[in-house]
């Protein structure tokens, strides 16, 4: 049972979006302007924040390459023993007006079965610095798949690396183990996922070679 100085402590991503999209409902925002306004856990919040939409079959147009690199770089320096930083560039990545209202309003549900499920459990899978740092280069690679810009189709190539990166780091926020083992699930599926649409597209692409050269 949560007693009430851990329930003070813990993350409400439903309330945080709310206050930012109603701070920020109206104009384009920078990166360095949202890390201003989330205090503790500053990083660690920005990345699930920003890979949220595309954890709802939803589209933000120019957001999914920026959003993987900022989870991938943060998430990769904290894998390395290195605290959190951003280059000026990425603190520039501009987000357009009413993200975050977007967000809350496609992804709400699976913010609240996040809210209600996490909590800390299994704290030996997550208790050392090497099994922190495992599960940041877990992020890392999602982060990077998320980066990559790829069409709509195939679906899912967003979904997948942004479920991992979400459920990931809240585990690791909240030193949730039951939830990181599972961002790890999910993680090894898009791997084989990805592997797959690897695959696919050569054998394609040979055929197609083939048929031109025939």
């Amino acid at each position: 049972m949560i007693n009430k100085a851990e329930e003070a402590e813990r993350i409400h991503l439903s309330k945080t979006l709310h206050g930012l999209s109603e701070r920020f409902a109206h104009e384009t925002i920078t990166v360095k302007d949202v890390m201003a306004e989330l205090g503790a856990n500053a990083s660690a919040l920005l990345v699930v924040l920003l890979c949220l939409p595309f954890c709802a079959p939803i589209t933000i147009p120019g957001t999914s390459t920026p959003s993987g690199l900022i989870a991938a770089f943060i998430a990769g320096r904290f894998a390395v023993g290195l605290p959190p930083w951003l280059p000026k560039s990425l603190l520039r990545t501009k987000l357009p007006p009413k993200f975050f209202e977007l967000t809350f309003r496609y992804a709400g549900k699976f913010i609240g079965w996040i809210e209600r499920g996490l909590k800390p459990r299994w704290s030996w899978y997550v208790a050392t610095p090497v099994t922190m740092r495992v599960h940041a280069v877990m992020l890392t690679v999602a982060g990077l798949l998320l980066a990559l810009p790829l069409p709509p189709l195939p679906p899912l190539t967003n979904t997948l690396p942004a479920w991992v990166v979400v459920i990931g780091m809240l585990g690791l926020i909240e030193r949730d183990g039951r939830a990181v083992l599972f961002a790890w699930i999910i993680f090894l599926t898009t791997l084989a996922y990805f592997t797959g649409i690897v695959l696919v597209g050569s054998e394609l692409f040979d055929w197609l070679r083939e048929k031109l050269l025939s």
